[in-house]
């Protein structure tokens, strides 16, 4: 008997009405999420993808740019002059301390600082806090040492100077900026794109455990290695204090050089500063080297240039002889000697001899202004020397056209007046008459050291001013000066001396100082093949005159000159010269 179908209740038909729907709808959601899912793998747009890791990396990491180590500088023989070390902060991070009072004992032992303040702070809610920056080395390595979780010792880098204040005006020092380590002054400013690491960029994580592997090895600078010599340096310095203390100057300088080549080896300034504490330097006038970037009036040794440009010129030979009477007037300025006194019949020589001012107006006036001014041009007045030094003046010289000239600057620049040179410049011009009249560009720089690879500089000639004719002539005549004008204070026994005394006045807004020079004197030897060159400037000395004061401190550095650079006595070196030899034989 067949089975009789039940009816179905009205929600069993409404459920079977429905469920197709139902199922409809979970099969078109199914697909929907499987198809984004399958999106959802999918690369994303690459300005999507690039703004969804700035907002996750805003939170936990940042871009820091990393200098790289900054080159050493050495001299010539490879002593360090300026190196790299480290220094260090110290902070803590108060959430990761388990143990602030502990901590607090342990880290206030060794930084000298209040146990109380560093346990509230150890305490506070804040991410981080700085106890101290900078601490030493060893200071550093003691806290490291205790290996506590949140605490974190941070290496600073910094510039070390381990000569201490020697050499400090030539080369310059080091300071932070909001980029990093910047070099100021001297050879530091001038060499900082070579001297600084190259920068680099690069993620950190603000996390303090999180630990960044494989970091990039941050490109160093190149060295460089200085003309200076370490040994000469020290001797320059030495002398300077001693005859600032003895002459109760204000200031002065000393400049040792090379003629040859313009290598500069040594360049003293007196005052200076330590480049290790320039926070301790309370005049900012100190940074700057006096050398390249004070212009003075230089005085009688100006004549020097005055004879061997005349001569260049052919206005006046060695014979050339005229009265002096005491006094010249050129463009309505009288000029008399610095005695008062009038020298009667006299050669050119003697006006060197007896430093006579008279006589230096004369030859300008001769020569006239055009061909004096355009000699004292090709001697590098009024021009840098182009040294490679932060902070170099140009000098003042003022030649016909310009609206400062004035006619009487031909008799005064003659013998040193109405003109400002830097003594870097005085020298640099001397030394054309002692390299046979070729005058070389100074140089403080010799090697930059890049890598592996050396790149040498080479001297260069800015230009030959006079003929080897006329340097040996008017070398000839220092060499009288030194014999007979100086009273022997320049003299170094063994050795013949060239050089010349100068006592200038010190100009003043309203005119000149009273009772204050600068007493200088310049020379080079031995006078027949000059391998280093002098200049010495004292200012307000109490002695006032250049050959009481400034030759003296000369002879005394040429007599240990003569013994650094190995420079034999002339009877030694003509013998050897007489048999076929040089001197360079004797060099080690």
């Amino acid at each position: 008997m067949a089975a009789v179908a039940q009816p179905q209740s009205p929600q069993q038909q409404t459920l079977r009405r429905r469920l197709p729907f139902v199922i409809a709808v979970l099969v078109f959601t199914a697909f929907t999420l499987l198809i984004r899912l399958v999106w959802f793998q999918s690369p994303l747009d690459g300005r999507v993808l690039s703004y969804l890791e700035t907002i996750r990396d805003a939170n936990y990491r940042q871009l820091q740019s990393l200098p790289g180590e900054r080159g050493n500088i050495y001299d010539r023989d490879g002593q360090p002059l300026a190196v790299n070390a480290l220094r260090y902060e110290v902070g803590i991070s108060p959430s990761l301390i388990s143990n602030p009072r502990r901590t607090a004992t342990q880290l206030a032992a060794i930084l000298n600082l209040n146990e109380l303040d560093i346990y509230n702070q150890a305490i506070s809610d804040q991410q981080w806090v700085l106890l101290a920056r900078p601490v030493s080395a060893e200071i550093g390595q003691q806290i490291a040492q205790l290996d506590i979780l949140g605490v974190i010792v941070t290496p600073i880098p910094f510039r070390s100077y381990p000569q201490g204040t020697l050499g400090a005006q030539v080369i310059g020092f080091v300071a932070e900026d909001p980029n990093g380590l910047r070099g100021y002054y001297g050879v530091e400013g001038y060499y900082e794109d070579q001297l600084e690491g190259r920068v680099r960029s690069e993620e950190v994580s603000n996390i303090p455990l999180d630990i960044v592997n494989d970091r990039e090895v941050n490109d160093r600078g190149d060295d460089l290695v200085l003309t200076i010599d370490r040994d000469i340096q020290y001797l320059a310095e030495s002398e300077l204090n001693l005859a600032i203390n003895a002459t109760g100057a204000t200031g002065g300088t000393i400049l040792i050089m090379d003629p040859r080549t313009g290598d500069i080896l040594a360049m003293a300034s007196y005052p200076s500063f330590d480049p290790n504490n320039i926070s301790a330097t309370s005049d900012p006038d100190s940074f700057r080297n006096p050398t390249i970037s004070n212009s003075v009036e230089p005085g009688s040794i100006m004549k020097v240039v005055t004879v061997a440009a005349a001569l260049e010129s052919g206005v006046i030979t060695p014979n050339w002889t005229y009265n002096d009477q005491g006094i010249i007037n050129i463009g309505g300025i009288d000029i008399r000697n610095w005695n008062r006194t009038a020298a009667g019949a006299v050669d050119v020589t003697q006006v060197l001899v007896q430093s006579l001012n008279v006589g230096a107006a004369t030859i300008s006036l001769t020569m006239g202004p055009d061909r004096f001014f355009a000699m004292m041009q090709e001697f590098g007045f009024g021009q840098p020397t182009g040294v490679d030094l932060q902070g170099e003046e140009a000098g003042l010289l003022y030649v016909p056209g310009d609206a400062e000239y004035s006619e009487s600057l031909l008799g005064t620049v003659a013998f040193g007046q109405g003109i400002s040179v830097t003594p870097l410049q005085m020298l640099t011009a001397v030394n054309a008459i002692a390299n046979g009249g070729l005058m070389m560009q100074p140089r403080i720089v010799t090697q930059i050291i890049d890598d592996n690879q050396v790149i040498n500089s080479q001297p260069t000639v800015l230009g030959r001013p006079i003929s080897s004719e006329t340097a040996q002539i008017v070398t000839q005549m220092m060499v009288r000066v030194v014999q007979e004008g100086v009273d022997g204070n320049a003299s170094v026994p063994g050795y013949t001396i060239a050089g010349k005394t100068g006592t200038a006045q010190i100009p003043t807004p309203v005119g000149y100082e009273e009772n204050a020079s600068l007493a200088s004197f310049v020379g080079f030897f031995p006078a027949d093949d000059p391998q280093v060159s002098v200049l010495v400037m004292l200012e307000r000395p109490q002695g006032y005159w250049g050959s009481a004061t400034a030759a003296p401190v000369f002879a005394r550095l040429a007599a240990r000159l003569a013994i650094l650079l190995e420079i034999p006595q002339d009877a030694v070196r003509l013998a050897l010269l007489g048999q076929g030899g040089s001197i360079d034989q004797l060099a080690p």
